[in-house]
Order: C-alpha cells, then sequence, then structure tokens
C-alpha cells in the first residue's frame, strides 16, 4: 500500500530545500521591505515569491489540496482549517529577522488531514538545519533524532517567548508582566530568537526548555507543532487546556508539568483567532 502522506512529507522537504535556497541567496541583495498592518508588521518581496514557489509546486504535485499561506491570507484568502488535506505555509518565519540579517530564519510548512497534523517540516535556512516530524514516527534534524530535555523544574529551565509591539499599552503591560513573573521565579533566563517555528524546534532538539507566546498565527504553529510532540514534548494552550491551531496562542515545553506551572503565571491578553471571519 502507498503511503501517500509520506510522498506529501518527501516532496514537501525537496519544495522547502528550494525555498531556502531562493531566501539564502535573496539575503545577498537589498531586501525589499513592505508593511502590513502596523510600522513592524512588516512583508518582503521575497516572502510573496517564496509562498507562490511552494504553492504552485505543491499544486501541480496535489491538485486536491487545500492551503493556508501566510501571505494569502493577508491578501484576503480565508483563514479556514476544513477535513481536506490542508498545507499550512509560512514562507519566511522571522521576516524581522530576514530584513536585519538575524540569522533565525525559517520556512515552515504544517500538513494536517482531519484537522489533525499529520507532519511538519521546518527548515532553518540560515543554520541549514531541518527540522521534521511525522505522527508517530519520531522527530529529526538533519536526519539525526531529536528529544527535548526532559526538564520539568521550571527553576531550572530556559524559556523563550517573544517580545513584539502592541498596539494597546494594556496588552504590552502584560506582555510585559508574563515575562517578568517568569524571570523572577526565578528561571535561567527568557529568551527572544524571533521565530516561532525555530523557538519550537529549539524546545523539541533540548536546547530550550520551554516556549510561550500570545498573538502567532497557525502558519507559525503548524510546522513546528508536531515536531515539539514527537521529540516528547508537551504542547498546550495557555489557559492550560488542550492546544487549538487556530487560536493564536500557546505553550510548548519538555514536560506537562513545566508547561502547567508556566500556564499559571502568565496572563492572557484578547489576541482573535485565526478562523474568525472579519
Amino acid at each position: 500500500m502507498v503511503d501517500s502522506w509520506q510522498e506529501c512529507m518527501d516532496y514537501c522537504i525537496s519544495v522547502t530545500r528550494e525555498a531556502g535556497k531562493v531566501i539564502r541567496e535573496a539575503l545577498k541583495h537589498d531586501v525589499s521591505i513592505m508593511l502590513k498592518s502596523s510600522p513592524v508588521d512588516l512583508v518582503t518581496e521575497t516572502d510573496q515569491k517564496v509562498e507562490a514557489l511552494i504553492i504552485s509546486s505543491i499544486k501541480q504535485k496535489f491538485p486536491s489540496h487545500s492551503f493556508i499561506g501566510e501571505e494569502s491570507v493577508a491578501a484576503g484568502a480565508p483563514s479556514i482549517l476544513t477535513d481536506n488535506p490542508t498545507w499550512i505555509i509560512d514562507p519566511i518565519d522571522g521576516t524581522t529577522n530576514f530584513v536585519h540579517r538575524f540569522p533565525f530564519v525559517a520556512v515552515s510548512i504544517g500538513f494536517a488531514v482531519n484537522k489533525e497534523i499529520e507532519f511538519g517540516i521546518v527548515y532553518s535556512c540560515i543554520e541549514d538545519k531541518m527540522y521534521t516530524a511525522r505522527k508517530g514516527k519520531g522527530a529529526f534534524c538533519n536526519g539525526i533524532r531529536i528529544h527535548v530535555s526532559g526538564q520539568e523544574d521550571i527553576s531550572n529551565s530556559l524559556v523563550l517567548t517573544e517580545i513584539g509591539y502592541k498596539k494597546d499599552p494594556e496588552h504590552f503591560k502584560t506582555m510585559m508582566t508574563n515575562m517578568q513573573r517568569i524571570v523572577s521565579i526565578p528561571t535561567h533566563g527568557i529568551r527572544s530568537p524571533g521565530s516561532a517555528a525555530v523557538n519550537m524546534c529549539l524546545v523539541a532538539a533540548g536546547a530550550a526548555d520551554a516556549y510561550y507566546h500570545i498573538g502567532i498565527h497557525c502558519w507559525d504553529m503548524a510546522g513546528g507543532a508536531i515536531i515539539v510532540t514527537e521529540a516528547g514534548g508537551v504542547i498546550i494552550d495557555i489557559s492550560g487546556g488542550p492546544f487549538d491551531l487556530m487560536s493564536r496562542r500557546l505553550i510548548t515545553a519538555s514536560s506537562r508539568a513545566l508547561a502547567e506551572r508556566i500556564a499559571k503565571e502568565i496572563q492572557p491578553f484578547p489576541c482573535g483567532r485565526d478562523d474568525e471571519e472579519d
């Protein structure tokens, strides 16, 4: 029997490598920057070029499949997850990093069937690290199996999050207070690499113990989510409940005890959902 999802995954890896080449080549030249919703919400010609490359390549091979892409959604396409095989694509996760040539820039693709993620690919293309995971088959970096640290004690943990612009001053205050609460437990510290997909892979590989974020999108999370869980990690909602891909928020950690401890500390602020109609 042909494993059709494995065929999809193998093809996705090859397309992702091609996308990474485009990104690395673009970094040799001046980066043309455009704005989305705010002065710090950036998009580049390379974001759009890479997404077009990925979607056109996959559509040619799998014409019946559906797509949710960051730049497609920005251009007005819906962000609704159905039971149909669906590719969830972030062409450049870490666009601000890309603009500044900060070296954590990733192509992130998650593949969902019946609303469940079957496999994830995250290619940290400047580092040339290809993270992959298939449901039930483990997580890998450049073909070598990876595992979370297994850390359960938050006081011995390195935690990742992101510090971003918040238009609402109360949301900004909550974001900063959450960081203060985590650091003051105390923990070993907080780091902000600038790419949600890379952050999840760092947890999966045991280089960090946890990552939390409020306000990201399904395309930021879909590729890395299964890589974390297949590496033995845990993903939950910031409330402590089950992870919801469309919720725009998550905690990933090396153990359930650590994830639940972070959930007790951080306070939410409204960020909407990806599947909400405008």
